[in-house]
């Protein structure tokens, strides 16, 4: 038997130390050659180090959150016969994890099982009037499926409602049919829910790309005098627009929002570059950039990631949306490249339905400037004298107060107004 010492090697790009993101093995098991030992993740990349002997574990580096630097021994592993003790390390790095801004797109279809119930999934018709009493159904146990959404099942199981006891009004259990059962058998739901026995506390280690994240986000507002400007927007028009062209898409991804307001935003940094631009301040120089590399915050499992649309401003509506359907699946599969996570010029940020009334988003160093995308509403709007029902949402700009004037920012959100407010001249 030979003992072999596995150090952590050079990954190179002037690495120092590298922090332990996740442990595949434990001290005691027996373990293959090429086997994946650990994670690990450095300022540029998150990297997979696999052994380069078979063997039994008898000793690793540390717990996973510790940083251990270069050369330092990462795992001890007892081998048959002699080994050598600097055996190369088998180190792939894999798409560089890069968390940046506040918000996330709108999610696929495929997310909306694991949305919490929080999610807007549709909006609700208004719950029926308080003067006719709505039928409840007899208690039977239910034998079937109950037509439904996600987001109205989640909500059930939260207040202990069974959906087989719930009237509808259609062909599906809809919120309205919920806030009725609960405004007639709220008494019942409530002794109910109060029998669920407490969470119990849990610690979680802020570790890897959630690290990651946290420390950008406190060097930005660091370092950055951030100010935030909000603009409201009709929007009816454009969703009018956006719902024909859905109609008739053909093979064409559905239309979300993001690219109408990606055309928009694009157009208008030609205008006003300064919002355009990144700034690297030690050297004190910004650079006004002429292509719009549009950054989209895209959450994933691990955490918030900003996928790059390169050259927005030449791209047709169906192009980004293609794009965007395209760099947030990478993104949250872990299949997005480096030169997909990496240099945006401008980002947008949206939680789609979820979206509040208003936010103050981060801006992304070397950025300069970041919109945030709020949800939709219905207003009562006084038009030529009439009252009319619209469709309004208000975009949140933060920018960088050092290099960035409140003019150059207002006047960006009014060259928004136009454009946005009229599907016509958007798509010319």
């Amino acid at each position: 038997m030979a003992r072999f010492e596995f150090r952590l090697p050079d990954i190179g790009e002037g690495i120092a130390e590298a922090e332990i993101v996740a442990w595949h093995v434990k001290v005691g098991d027996t373990i293959e050659e090429d086997q994946q030992l650990a994670d690990l993740m450095t300022d540029k990349a998150t990297v997979e180090m696999e052994s380069p002997v078979a063997g039994k574990i008898l000793q690793l580096a540390g717990e996973v959150g510790e940083q251990i630097p270069i050369g330092s021994i990462l795992a001890v592993i007892e081998t048959e016969g002699a080994a050598a003790a600097d055996a190369p390390a088998k180190a792939e790095p894999v798409e560089e994890e890069v968390p940046l801004a506040d918000g996330a797109v709108a999610p696929t279809e495929a997310q909306e099982e694991n949305i919490p119930v929080t999610k807007v999934a549709e909006q609700a018709p208004p719950p029926p009037s308080p003067r006719v009493e709505p039928e409840v159904a007899e208690k039977e146990p239910s034998h079937g499926k109950v037509l439904t959404s996600p987001a109205v099942r989640a909500r059930a199981r939260d207040l202990g409602i069974d959906l087989s006891q719930v009237k509808t009004t259609g062909d599906r259990v809809r919120h309205s049919d919920l806030d009725a059962y609960l405004l007639y058998n709220g008494g019942t739901v409530a002794a109910r829910g109060s029998t669920s026995a407490p969470r119990t506390d849990e610690t979680i280690k802020v570790v890897g790309l959630r690290r990651k994240i946290a420390e950008n986000m406190a060097e930005a507002n660091r370092r950055i005098q951030h100010f935030t400007l909000v603009e409201e927007f009709d929007v009816t028009a454009l969703e009018e627009a956006r719902q024909i062209m859905n109609r008739d898409r053909g093979n064409n991804p559905k239309l979300t929002l993001l690219p109408f307001l990606i055309t928009a935003m694009s157009r208008a940094l030609a205008d006003w570059p300064m919002l355009n631009a990144t700034f690297d301040d030690e050297a004190m120089v910004v650079t006004r950039h002429g292509p719009v590399h549009m950054g989209m915050a895209t959450q994933t499992p691990n955490g918030l990631m900003v996928a790059t649309i390169r050259d927005a401003q030449g791209k047709s509506i169906w192009e980004l949306a293609a794009e965007i359907t395209r760099l947030s699946e990478a993104a949250r599969t872990g299949k997005a490249s480096r030169e997909e996570l990496s240099g945006a010029t401008f980002t947008i940020s949206s939680l789609g339905p979820m979206g509040g009334i208003t936010s103050t988003p981060v801006v992304n160093p070397p950025q300069v400037a970041i919109v945030a995308v709020n949800k939709i509403e219905e207003k009562l709007v006084p038009i030529d004298d009439e009252i009319e029902i619209r469709k309004r949402m208000n975009l949140s700009l933060s920018c960088d107060h050092r290099v960035v004037d409140g003019w150059d920012a207002a006047s960006f959100m009014q060259a928004l107004k136009p454009l946005i407010e009229n599907p016509l001249r958007l798509l010319s």
